[in-house]
């Protein structure tokens, strides 16, 4: 049996040696984010080259799990190499993301080789629930204020870089002011769609089957897009009872759903219409009851930050206690000056009580070229920072959620960074690491917070 080790410190070289001592081919030693940076595109040309042919010629890999070196994509990559990964854990957080990552039942950190020996001769240890559990959470509704901070484009990224580790993942675009998915990807918008999804739900013929002839694939990516209407007259198609019958068939029929929902929570039309007539925000207040998570966007910059505070509070009336994951989307210094993480996690923190910011970069060249080709940015330019922050959202807010936000723990807030390429780097030296969160003074307020106190002093 031919096996890599990737483990940091001193630790590598003895589980080596006892693996030897045992019988075992060990080809090769690795720190263990060098996975991580082969399966995420940071490592090119030869170094990269060396990585990918040694995980085809291993017949298992001993990683050490953490939020650094374990994610869907490195399952993916390795699965595709038809290479085993035999888990080495710390604590109980690696241990929820091993499960998480569909690995087998891990081992400590500190084993014996002759412990890790038998592991890998052995059959993978799985519990029986494990095996046959889906991921959770499976629907998640990505909602923002208005003013156009990015909705559609966070849902489609996150929906392709959920479909790397082979899940089936279904896009659904239920805006019912101004749909745009179907325009942006290049989908014919004239097919069925999620209005037909609706009505069959209402008549309760809709099943895996039958979604799954409706629904678009989006190329390669294994997204599977329920397309929304083509004319946003045609809103009365979406009723409450529809949506949430629908989503709840597309619970059977894809491990995740995204959903794309307008920004209006507003329920004052019941004011002025007979009770039982059909309401155009529906479609968005039944999808965010009954997702399991809540993709929050907001605009980086101090209006899109305004309006994301004045709807907040609305919004967690309407979700109640599901999860809510918020994404500064866009961020760029021009527009918030020095320190534009900062400004925006402190702003969000002392206004809305928001203790975990993620943030997604503007690449408007990449966003640009998506657009042209009518494909998503992550299969145009897969190292763009964009591409690189949301696959971060998806590995670690998405697929193995924190337990606690940093304000419950007492730690800071955590933000996504474009990831360093690593071309000059050598992936098979010991590479030290960061934290990701920046750490800013707070005492100086920031544009959003004057102009905040501004109006109220006013």
């Amino acid at each position: 049996m031919k096996v890599i080790v990737a483990v940091d410190g001193d630790a590598a070289g003895t589980i080596s040696s006892g693996l030897r001592r045992e019988g075992v081919d060990v080809i090769a030693e690795c720190p263990a984010s060098a996975l991580a940076m082969a399966a995420e595109e940071r490592m090119l040309g030869a170094e990269a080259e060396t990585v990918l042919r040694a995980i085809a010629e291993a017949d298992a890999v001993v990683v050490e799990v953490s939020r650094a070196t374990m994610s869907p994509t490195v399952v993916a990559m390795c699965d595709r190499a038809g290479t085993r990964i035999v888990p080495l854990c710390d604590d109980e957080a690696d241990r929820r993301l091993a499960e998480a990552c569909g690995l087998e039942a891990p081992l400590a950190r500190d084993a014996d080789p002759w412990r890790i020996a038998d592991a890998l001769v052995a059959a993978p240890r799985r519990e029986p629930e494990a095996s046959v559990a889906r991921p959770q959470p499976r629907v998640i509704v990505v909602w923002g204020p208005a003013g156009a901070p990015g909705r559609s484009t966070v849902a489609t990224e996150l929906a392709v870089e959920l479909a790397r580790g082979g899940r089936r993942v279904g896009l659904v675009d239920a805006d019912t002011h101004a749909p745009s998915i179907a325009l942006t990807l290049g989908l014919a918008d004239e097919g069925p769609g999620f209005a037909a999804a609706c009505r069959q739900a209402e008549l309760g013929g809709l099943d895996a089957r039958e979604l799954t002839r409706i629904a678009l694939p989006l190329g390669r990516t294994g997204v599977d897009v329920l397309t929304g209407l083509n004319r946003p007259s045609r809103w009365p198609e979406l009723s409450e009872r529809r949506v949430t019958a629908a989503l709840a068939a597309c619970r059977e029929w894809a491990d995740y759903t995204v959903v794309d929902v307008a920004a209006p929570l507003e329920r004052d039309e019941e004011i002025m219409s007979d009770l039982d007539g059909p309401r155009r925000n529906a479609a968005t207040l039944a999808a965010l009851r009954v997702a399991d998570l809540v993709v929050a966007v907001a605009g980086a910059d101090p209006l899109g930050v305004a309006r994301f505070l004045r709807a907040h509070a609305d919004l967690r009336a309407t979700v109640g206690a599901t999860p809510v994951a918020v994404v500064a989307n866009g961020l760029r210094p021009g527009a918030l000056g020095i320190d534009a993480r900062g400004q925006v996690r402190r702003t969000l923190d002392r206004f809305g009580g928001v203790g975990e910011v993620w943030f997604v970069p503007q690449d408007p060249r990449s966003a640009d070229a998506a657009l042209l080709a009518a494909r998503p940015i992550a299969e145009v330019a897969p190292r763009s920072p964009l591409t690189l922050a949301v696959r971060r959202f998806a590995g670690e807010a998405v697929v193995a959620p924190p337990e606690a936000s940093p304000a419950a723990r007492g730690g800071t807030a955590r933000s996504i960074r474009p990831a360093k390429r690593a071309a000059r780097r050598r992936p098979w030296s010991r590479r030290g690491g960061g934290e990701h969160a920046d750490h800013h003074s707070d005492s100086d307020p920031t544009p959003v917070e004057r102009s905040r106190d501004a109006r109220a002093l006013g």
